[in-house]
């Protein structure tokens, strides 16, 4: 067989072994047989965790209402809006939020090939390390799908890959503050990890509103629950008080 057709053989395998981590993307699975992976850690802690930021528009009020709480989240910024924005990267960092990273462009990463992959994560990475003076170490693919280059890549840049256990759809353009609760509610669990947006940017125009009309309600549930909120650092069960680029469930 000639090298030509080895290749063409060989590629449907690649392919299957590029796509393989797709499964993860299947929550009920995920938070069962991925539990490291879905962000699951102490029984008496939630990880409320912010993507698509930072947005000059809309995260500062998110900021706003979790400092009037006393609470800090994790956010993963996208490369491209944080190096637009350092001022209010710094302000996140500042008031003691986890910072990392979405890539670098809200773009699928199974769409892409090993360098490619690499070269998104690294360029957010440092980019937001230089704004911030440390490397981020903690990071969530797009649409939370990963792929094998996603996970080499990952390794490669000391990058530990967190999704969620629950989420509110605020994405949606038919959500609203209720839909947002209702969902988020529905699947909350001592342990789990909460995903929100802090922006629009790839979302419902507006739907930024209801995400912040629904995190009150959220909060509060919490609270009557005796769950603590916090960061993705403070989620695992034994913590070393880390900064911005901290210990999170599965860092490496």
């Amino acid at each position: 067989m000639t090298g030509r057709r080895l290749l063409r053989a060989a590629l449907p395998a690649v392919a299957l072994a590029h796509a393989a981590p797709v499964i993860s993307t299947l929550g009920p699975l995920r938070n069962r047989s991925m539990p490291r992976l879905a962000g699951q850690g102490r029984a008496d802690h939630v990880a409320l965790t912010f993507d698509d930021g930072p947005d000059p528009v809309s995260t500062p009020y998110f900021l706003r209402l979790l400092a009037a709480r006393n609470l800090t989240a994790t956010f993963f910024l996208l490369g491209e809006a944080a190096s637009r924005n350092p001022s209010l990267v710094r302000e996140l960092a500042g008031a003691g939020h986890e910072i990392a990273i979405h890539g670098w462009l809200h773009r699928p990463l199974l769409l892409r090939g090993p360098r490619a992959t690499h070269d998104d994560l690294a360029r957010a990475r440092d980019a937001v390390g230089s704004i911030i003076g440390a490397p981020p170490r903690l990071f969530r693919p797009p649409y939370g799908v990963m792929s094998a280059s996603a996970h080499v890549s990952a390794r490669l840049l000391q990058l530990t890959p967190v999704l969620w256990t629950c989420w509110g759809e605020d994405w949606r353009r038919g959500a609203t503050p209720a839909s947002v609760y209702r969902t988020v509610t529905s699947d909350l669990r001592g342990g789990g990890t909460i995903l929100l947006h802090d922006s629009d940017c790839t979302s419902a125009p507006g739907s930024w509103h209801n995400t912040l009309g629904a995190l009150p309600p959220i909060l509060d549930e919490c609270e009557r629950r005796n769950l603590t909120v916090g960061p993705l650092r403070n989620h695992a069960a034994s913590t070393n008080g880390a900064g911005a680029g901290g210990t999170s469930p599965g860092t490496q």
